[in-house]
């Protein structure tokens, strides 16, 4: 499935990039996920973790549980902090 990925603060940077599309065997948000971790050692840093990050589906928020179609703008980001 064609997905365009957003990636944002710290996934962005152990990914090593702002975003992209790929072509990926999954139907949910958790499935990407796992696809995307085996890309490489970056991709695998940013989502070990998964329960600490949030997703949006065509800016919508959504679980991880999610599913997709095709074309949809996935956007994966640590959650927001104050200070």
């Amino acid at each position: 499935m064609k997905l365009d990925l957003l990636y944002f603060a710290w996934v962005r940077e152990r990914v090593g990039l702002d975003g992209e599309t790929r072509d990926l065997a999954a139907n949910t948000v958790g499935e990407a996920l796992a696809a995307l971790s085996a890309l490489g050692d970056g991709y695998a840093s940013a989502f070990a973790e998964p329960h600490r990050l949030r997703f949006a589906l065509d800016q919508d928020f959504v679980d991880a549980d999610a599913a997709l179609r095709e074309g949809a703008e996935l956007a994966i980001f640590p959650p927001v902090t104050g200070g």
